[in-house]
């Protein structure tokens, strides 16, 4: 979940909104990645959830890497709930006290994966000396609702109690899901739209090719990727697969209608969470909101409010690729790769674009559910995602060849062995779920406790 954000002045002009988008627009040579994974953390001799406060929990951990490594505390009120680096990583608390890692914003895929070791590095080092470690999985695998105490942050507290009005599963998001995700830049409004329109259309192909949460209260639940199921479950005002981006005109101003369109959570106000819930930032821009009445929104709320929709992509100054299960080491590098080889060579944007321009709004969600469900035996009609996603691999890995940034001191020509994690679940048929599941179903015997020494960190 996002922080709050800031440096934004009033907004006097309703062409505000879409001009905060369109100020994301940078030159190709100024393109950056900024990779974002979630894991969670537990007790080492119970297995149970890191806990906030007390001698192993999260709040130790804040504390570990602030004193060890050099990171800056946040603070909400009396609480420290992240952490920030000179670089412009950060360190967030997500709602179920997963621990994420947003990412500095990057030139290559070689630096953010150095980036990913070392803050594994500096987590395990810290957890070691708490009893703790963290485990990347799309979703919790045996924890309870209850086993995982809601973290203090006011924005959570307004979404934990406003989400069971909404859908059935948002609880469970907030608290047992994690994911990798990777934010890329556009050149224009253009350029925009047909990165939007690929990430869409496209993103089921990454929940298939990370699917790594079969497991729910300690019991295979029939999907290879349920956090995509929870997410397909929470809210549709604000998910899903935004058909509108496929339909003629789409551009910054009609996602600003969309985005009036989404039920505000909050507004932020002097470090406290105003409760907003349900309103309207039509409202909001016409000085009526209830919340807070007579008073006009700010280009930080406009942008507080732009992180509180949560589609399969998700455009604020840049772009989010949101739908990939949270995963093992190697993996957190793949992600970014996958994405940066089809978004940043026009070519191979290009090429992805025509193996996707024909589907309707009904093919791809019905991609997306049957990604959630069987991965890569998913088919839709005559689409096979083992075939789409061997394409769709392949087209990236030329487009890391054509961008060509070496790394290890020009040792290594380009990015492309970042995606060999992919590569070989293309080979062998089988995504880390699968692989999860033949464990449960052989050597471990439905014992889910031998997750935790096998897969953690």
């Amino acid at each position: 979940m996002s922080i709050p954000q800031s440096g934004g002045g009033p907004i006097e002009r309703y062409e505000q909104l879409a001009e905060y988008l369109a100020s994301g627009c940078k030159p190709k040579d100024d393109w950056r990645i900024g990779t974002e994974h979630e894991k969670f953390g537990y007790c080492k001799d119970t297995l149970l959830p890191l806990p906030y406060d007390g001698p192993r929990s999260i709040l130790k951990m804040f504390e570990g890497l602030r004193d060890k490594y050099g990171w800056v505390p946040v603070y909400e009120k009396d609480k420290m709930i992240g952490l920030n680096f000179a670089d412009g990583a950060n360190i967030s608390l997500e709602p179920g006290g997963q621990f994420e890692l947003s990412g500095a914003m990057l030139e290559t895929i070689h630096q953010t994966c150095d980036e990913v070791n070392e803050h594994l590095r500096e987590v395990q080092d810290v957890a070691d000396t708490i009893g703790a470690r963290f485990i990347g999985l799309g979703a919790a695998p045996v924890w309870t609702h209850d086993q995982m105490p809601l973290m203090p942050k006011g924005r959570y507290r307004l979404m934990n109690d406003y989400m069971g009005q909404v859908g059935t599963h948002g609880t469970q998001m907030m608290r047992r899901t994690c994911t990798v995700q990777v934010n890329l830049d556009f050149s224009s409004e253009p350029d925009m739209v047909q990165k939007m329109r690929v990430a869409l259309a496209l993103q089921p192909v990454a929940t298939a090719l990370f699917a790594n949460s079969p497991f729910f209260e300690g019991k295979l639940n029939g999907h290879k990727s349920w956090r995509s199921r929870i997410w397909r479950g929470l809210d549709n005002s604000r998910t899903g697969m935004l058909p509108f981006v496929f339909e003629d005109g789409f551009g910054f101003e009609r996602y600003v209608e969309y985005m009036l369109d989404v039920p505000m959570y909050f507004v932020y106000r002097d470090g406290t969470y105003i409760n907003a819930l349900g309103q309207s930032f039509r409202d909001f821009l016409r000085g009526e909101l209830p919340a807070l009445p007579g008073e006009k929104p700010t280009l930080s709320d406009w942008a507080d409010h732009l992180t509180t929709a949560f589609p399969e992509a998700r455009l604020k100054k840049f772009i989010e690729m949101r739908g990939a299960d949270g995963g093992p080491w190697r993996r957190l590098c793949a992600l970014p790769a996958l994405w940066v080889g089809l978004m940043y060579d026009q070519s191979a944007l290009d090429a992805a674009w025509d193996l996707c321009k024909d589907w309707d709004a009904e093919t791809r969600e019905a991609l997306r559910v049957a990604a959630s469900v069987d991965a890569l035996d998913a088919k839709v009609g005559k689409i096979d995602m083992h075939d789409l996603a061997r394409e769709v691999v392949a087209i990236s890995e030329a487009g890391l060849k054509a961008r060509a940034r070496p790394g290890a001191g020009g040792m290594v020509p380009d990015e492309t062995h970042f995606l060999s994690a992919l590569k070989e679940t293309i080979e062998t048929g089988k995504t880390p779920a699968d692989e999860l599941i033949d464990h449960y179903n052989g050597d471990w015997n439905g014992d889910l406790s031998r997750i935790y020494a096998e897969y953690s960190y």
